[in-house]
């Protein structure tokens, strides 16, 4: 689904991707470990288009034909099936909730002007909630907003930010399920960063640690031992 090969990344001096290299496989969840600073979040970015990188290939591969996404603009990846719900959610809080999901309307490919009905039955609150104003809802409805209006462009690849940071414990395992259904039902690819031991070997296929811009361990999640939890996340 998404292969990046020597990826490197800078703000201004600071060197904060690595020779990054990274597989990304279809139809599972791929979850980015470590600890603050290492580069997670600008990996996530990177991928999306929100900062340029220096070198390296993001090849992305959603049909029979793969494109490489470095010189390709934030829209243009959305097009292209990549959804993205960043650390911190992001949504509107002025607009009501049914305006927050349509604005990831303008991203898809076929110009649909309705709100997909899965992203009602996916998140019900949502449907409940719809002509409420987003900055009206708890922190675990706001983050079920921003999935939702990430959804609406049926992704092929699903990147998330933190999606348990700061919500209560029955959402993010609200928000769990919906990953594992989406992978079951859709073939839906995840790629997520996530702190949350328990949640990553829940919910999670596969596990990627970070340290200082590149990874140092990967594998099976069943494969997350102690011994790296030790060495590479406990602070």
């Amino acid at each position: 689904m998404l292969a990046i090969e020597k990826l490197n990344q800078f703000y201004g001096e600071s060197h904060t991707l690595w020779d990054l290299d990274l597989d990304v496989p279809a139809g599972q969840c791929t979850c980015v470990m470590g600890r603050n600073g290492v580069g997670k979040t600008t990996l996530m970015k990177a991928i999306m288009g929100e900062v340029a990188v220096k070198s390296g290939q993001l090849r992305y591969q959603s049909s029979s034909e793969a494109v490489e996404l470095t010189q390709k603009a934030v829209e243009a990846r959305s097009r292209l099936g990549i959804g993205f719900v960043p650390q911190g959610r992001q949504i509107f809080p002025l607009l009501t909730v049914e305006e927050n999901l349509r604005t990831g309307l303008a991203a898809r490919s076929d110009k649909l002007k309705k709100i997909p009905e899965r992203i009602y039955e996916l998140f019900p609150v949502l449907k409940e909630m719809k002509h409420r104003r987003g900055g009206d809802l708890s922190g675990g409805q706001q983050q079920q907003l921003a999935i939702g209006r990430a959804l609406v462009i049926e992704p092929k690849l699903l990147i998330l930010d933190e999606p348990g940071e700061g919500i209560q414990p029955n959402i993010v395992a609200q928000i769990g399920q919906v990953i594992r259904q989406l992978i079951a039902e859709d073939a839906l690819t995840v790629l997520l960063v996530e702190q949350k031991l328990p949640f990553a070997r829940k919910y999670a296929d596969r596990f990627v640690i970070m340290d200082r811009g590149r990874p140092v361990a990967k594998g099976d999640i069943s494969e997350l031992s102690n011994e790296l939890i030790k060495q590479h996340l406990t602070v």
